[in-house]
Order: C-alpha cells, then structure tokens, then sequence
C-alpha cells in the first residue's frame, strides 16, 4: 500500500492545493472557481511543496538543580 508524503488523510485546504493562486493580501483564490463544501473539494489536488511545515515546540528551560542527584 502507498503512503503519502503527510499521511493518507489529508483534509482539503487552499493553502495547499494546486489549484489555488494568491489574490494578494493573503486571499486565496481557486483557478477552477471551486470551494470548500462539508470538508471536501471537488477540484483539490494536493501539493506537499506548500504545504508550510509546522513549528517546533520551545524545548524547556533546565536549572543545574535538576541535574542533581
């Protein structure tokens, strides 16, 4: 069986569909004049390359006091 690149499960979003072109002040806009209807698209065609990846967590701050024994 074929996995994808982030998983078989991928919820339909413009911010990484193939479709989709920048309007200009951050308004996506579809090429095929489609939308989002009940989580799904009928023109959605995933793109992994921007698709923008997701920040780390801030790794905690430690004190010598819990290096002690």
């Amino acid at each position: 069986m074929f996995k994808k690149l982030f998983g078989n499960n991928i919820s339909p979003s413009c911010e990484y569909c193939d479709n989709c072109i920048d309007g200009g002040n951050g308004v996506l806009i579809c090429s095929r004049k489609k939308e989002i209807t009940d989580g799904k698209c009928r023109s959605f065609k995933y793109n992994p390359l921007l698709r923008a990846p997701k920040a780390s967590p801030l790794l905690p701050k430690y004190d010598p006091k819990d290096f002690e024994l």
